[in-house]
């Protein structure tokens, strides 16, 4: 749950700035290669991400594959180090009846990674609970950004 308007929650989870926010522990930067590298992402629009998970210095490319401002949007990998990855952002206003205007956002993470049978034993052992984390803390820096002023620096 966040204390901000759906449409900033939503906003500010497409800020490519916001996102590197969220994933500085992994020196996470997006960097051109044929895609966006600021600014809020778009139907279609592909960013590249460069950082270090689990020790290995990694690119994943992905791509906005679905958007329907403001309750959803889809970000699918088109390149990267799992064999399949794809991500629903859903957002809904909350009305509570004390006129504060609040959002609750919610992740569906789907990924699988390489590797046949190693791969899955990887996913259950490590993966799965080495993403969760990722995405709490990135959805954390949201919801500060989101319900502090300094979304301005982001959206204005």
């Amino acid at each position: 749950m966040i204390e901000a308007p759906v449409e900033r929650c939503f906003d500010l989870a497409r800020s490519v700035e916001v996102h590197a926010l969220g994933n500085v522990h992994w020196g996470e930067e997006a960097v051109s290669e044929g895609g966006v590298t600021s600014g809020l992402l778009e139907m279609d629009e592909r960013v590249t991400w460069r950082a270090r998970h689990l020790g290995v210095r990694q690119r994943l490319t992905s791509e906005i594959t679905a958007l329907d401002r403001p309750r959803y949007f889809q970000d699918t990998m088109r390149r990267g180090a799992f064999r399949s990855m794809q991500h629903d952002h859903f957002f809904s206003a909350v009305e509570d009846g004390s006129g504060a205007e609040r959002t609750e956002m919610r992740d569906v993470f789907c990924f699988a990674a390489p590797l046949g049978a190693l791969g899955l034993v990887a996913e259950t052992l490590v993966l799965k609970r080495y993403m969760t984390k990722l995405l709490r803390e990135r959805n954390a820096v949201v919801k500060r950004v989101a319900e502090s002023e300094d979304w301005r620096l982001y959206l204005l």
